[in-house]
C-alpha cells in the first residue's frame, strides 16, 4: 500500500478496527477513511453502494461485524447470521464493483470444525461439523471468505482473508452478557474486588483450551499481510500458544487483584474443547506476535479502568 493510498477501515470504532487505524497511523498512512454506523449502515446495500461510488477506496480492511460471546450467539443466532452475512457481502461486492485494488476480510477461528485436528491448519476448513454455540456466526464468516476466493478466481481480484484467534485489548466490549471470555472475566473480577465478594462463580469446567492474541499485535499482522501476502487460502493469525480457561481465569484475577475464591458451574456450556491455530504459515511469511498474555491483560485492564463507559455496552 502506498502511504497516500485511500484506505477504508470498516468497523473503525470496534476493538479490531480501531487497532488497525492506530497501526496505519503509526506507519505513516495519511488517507484513511472511516464512517460511523449512523453515517453508513453496512447492512443497507444502497448506502454501501453509494459510499463506494463516491469514495472509491483503493484498499479495504473489513473489520466490521456483529460479535459476542456464547450467550449472545446462542440467543440471537438468526441476527448474527443475517447481519454479518449481509454487511460483508455488501462491502466486498461494492469494493469489487468500484475497482478496489485489495481487500482484507477478517474472519474468526470459529470457522474451523469443532473437533478439528490440533493445532488447526488453514486447510481443515469445512472438513467436519462446526461448534453449535456459534455456528450461525461461523457460517456467515465462511461465506465472506469464500466470496473473496470466488471473486479472485472468477475476476482476478486480490482479496485476502485472515482468521484471528481469540482477541483482546483496548476498546474491547466488557458487557456482562455480550462480551467474550477475557473481557467478561476482567469486569467480573473487578466488580468482585470492589464489592468485596468472597467468591466468584465462572461458567463451565475451566478445562477448555484457548489461545489469545493482543489486538495491537493483530493490527500489526494485518497491515503486514496487506503488504506482503496474496492468495486464496486464508491465513491464521495467532500466537501458537494456549492455556486452559481455568489458568486464564486465575491470571485475570491476579492482574485485577482479586484474591477471593473461584468456583465453577459445570452445568453451563464449555464451548469448543480446544481452538489452537497452526500459525506456521504466518511465521513463514515473516511475522510473529510480540505481546505476552499477562502483559496484554495488564494493558487491557488499564483500558477498562480508564474507559468505564465501555463496561456499559
Amino acid at each position: 500500500m502506498e502511504k497516500n493510498a485511500k484506505i477504508y477501515v470498516a468497523g473503525h470504532r470496534g476493538m479490531v478496527g480501531s487497532a488497525i487505524c492506530r497501526r496505519l497511523q503509526a506507519e505513516g498512512y495519511t488517507n484513511v477513511i472511516t464512517k460511523t454506523h449512523d453515517a453508513l449502515d453496512l447492512t443497507r446495500q444502497s448506502e454501501v453502494e453509494a459510499f463506494f461510488q463516491a469514495e472509491k477506496p483503493e484498499y479495504v480492511f473489513l473489520a466490521a461485524a456483529k460479535v459476542g460471546g456464547i450467550i449472545a450467539n446462542s440467543r440471537h443466532s438468526a441476527d448474527f447470521m443475517y447481519e454479518n452475512m449481509i454487511l460483508e457481502m455488501n462491502v466486498i461486492h461494492s469494493a469489487w464493483e468500484n475497482g478496489c485494488k485489495k481487500l482484507m476480510f477478517l474472519g474468526s477461528s470459529c470457522i474451523y470444525p469443532r473437533l478439528a485436528p490440533q493445532p488447526m491448519k488453514e486447510d481443515c476448513l469445512l472438513t467436519s461439523s462446526l461448534e453449535k454455540t456459534n455456528e450461525a456466526y461461523a457460517l456467515a464468516k465462511i461465506s465472506g471468505l469464500k466470496y473473496c476466493e470466488y471473486l479472485n478466481t472468477q475476476y482476478g481480484t486480490d482479496y485476502i482473508s485472515v482468521m484471528p484467534t481469540n482477541l483482546y485489548g483496548p476498546n474491547d466490549n466488557y458487557h456482562p452478557e455480550h462480551s467474550h471470555v477475557l473481557p467478561a472475566l476482567i469486569r467480573r473480577f473487578h466488580e468482585a474486588k470492589i464489592s468485596g465478594a468472597k467468591e466468584v462463580t465462572c461458567w463451565g469446567t475451566g478445562k477448555p483450551l484457548r489461545e489469545f492474541l493482543y489486538v495491537d499485535d493483530l493490527a500489526d499482522a494485518c497491515v503486514f499481510l496487506m503488504n506482503n501476502y496474496s492468495g486464496n487460502e486464508t491465513v491464521n493469525l495467532g500466537t501458537g500458544k494456549e492455556l486452559t480457561i481455568k489458568s486464564l481465569t486465575e491470571l485475570v484475577a491476579k492482574v485485577v487483584g482479586y484474591d477471593g475464591k473461584i468456583t465453577w458451574d459445570a452445568t453451563k456450556p464449555d464451548g469448543t474443547p480446544r481452538k489452537l491455530l497452526d500459525v506456521s504459515k504466518l511465521n513463514s511469511l515473516g511475522w510473529r506476535y510480540k505481546t505476552e498474555l499477562e502483559d496484554g491483560i495488564r494493558l487491557t485492564y488499564r483500558d477498562f479502568l480508564e474507559n468505564p463507559m465501555r463496561a456499559e455496552r
